[in-house]
């Protein structure tokens, strides 16, 4: 084989061979790429039309020399070129967007903020994955699976239960909405480290409302909100909610001080401070904790972790159907502080105080639980 033959015998091929001998040269002479040719590559990837030595490559290479906002709109625009798009048939959607590796150090509240909207009139949806690194936590198919909800709906059938009044909620998971992009699962994980599909995987909305869609999503490190503002208007999201959550999720610590950043009508982001006293929220930790029943690492050994996914997703799975039927309790109050911001954002409420009044009568009526059942 010479030089020329090992660029590849299709467009694609020879175009990834260009990208890759432009951004692996090394920390000083890696160059950045366009956005189209992001794009190029990252659809060749999805299509299967690349090499997976090539395609660890490209994603490893962006990574080390660090992406640009041009490479990430690319790539994600790859995405959404081959997602399962469905238009629910609701003037508003709210796609929320936790982390797709789940959670691992505290028992999640978010997978049951989507029932908990609907009753509130706010039809929502969230999606993501069985198990993906860096953490390969308890997810929201796990909780929701364990709940009993069907967690293999595709884009379709997920906004035909959005549309439904009784229900107005839905999960809809990446192996029906983008199926290319959930086969890259085996690679990634052979890559170790996280790469740009991490980023921009949860933007890639496969579901719609007929004249507006709300992107809700999380963070942890001070540099992301404006990265991921700008890929949900790149995505077409009218508005966008990133709240600086526990484990990078969309639920605030209950205890401390936070904040989050929003835009509406495609507008700049701003940020906003907050805290659970606004809400009259008094809880010793930070997240719902995880139980003694749920085996978990030692104490005292740093983060206490849990060491049983499916014990931690049927623990979130009847704590969120307690809150959701009035209980009491951090699950309770995590999903009245996410709810809060929610409908502050949408303009459901004057402020946080009494969102989160709106949402505790739902809560305590019960009804929220009977859109699971």
């Amino acid at each position: 084989m010479n030089a020329l033959e090992s660029a590849g015998q299709t467009e694609t091929e020879q175009t990834m061979f260009s990208i890759i001998q432009r951004i692996a040269t090394g920390p000083e002479l890696s160059k950045d790429i366009s956005q189209e040719e992001a794009r190029i590559g990252m659809r060749g990837i999805l299509k299967g039309e690349i090499d997976p030595v090539r395609a660890g490559i490209f994603l490893i290479a962006l990574r080390m020399k660090r992406e640009t906002a041009e490479e990430n709109r690319g790539v994600l625009q790859a995405i959404l070129d081959l997602r399962d798009l469905a238009t629910a048939d609701v003037d508003e959607v709210v796609d929320i967007a936790d982390p797709y590796d789940g959670y691992n150090r505290t028992v999640p509240a978010s997978p049951f903020l989507a029932p908990l909207l609907a009753e509130c009139g706010i039809p929502a949806f969230s999606h993501g994955l069985n198990a993906v690194g860096p953490k390969y936590g308890v997810t929201h198919r796990h909780v929701l699976a364990a709940a009993g909800i069907d967690v293999d709906l595709d884009s379709a059938q997920a906004a035909a239960r959005l549309a439904d009044p009784g229900l107005g909620w839905a999960y809809v998971d990446q192996a029906r909405y983008v199926p290319g992009l959930h086969d890259l699962i085996g690679l990634r994980q052979r890559m170790v480290k996280r790469s740009v599909i991490t980023t921009v995987e949860v933007l890639a909305r496969p579901i719609i409302g007929r004249k507006k869609t709300h992107f809700v999503t999380g963070y942890v490190h001070k540099p992301y909100p404006p990265v991921y503002a700008d890929l949900a208007r790149h995505a077409g999201f009218d508005s966008a909610l990133i709240v600086r959550g526990v484990e990078g999720g969309i639920v605030p610590s209950l205890r401390q001080a936070g904040k989050y950043f929003a835009y509406t009508d495609g507008g700049e982001e701003t940020g906003y401070d907050i805290d659970p006293g606004m809400l009259g929220i008094e809880q010793p930790t930070r997240a719902v904790p995880i139980p003694e029943d749920v085996p978990q690492t030692e104490k005292g050994e740093g983060a206490v972790t849990l060491t049983d996914i499916d014990a931690g997703a049927r623990k979130a799975a009847e704590y969120g159907m307690a809150a959701l039927s009035g209980e009491k309790g951090a699950t309770y109050d995590s999903l009245v502080y996410a709810g809060a911001l929610v409908l502050t954002h949408l303009g459901r409420a004057d402020n946080i105080g009494s969102a989160g009044e709106i949402l505790r009568d739902a809560l305590n009526s019960g009804r929220a639980a009977d859109r699971v059942r």
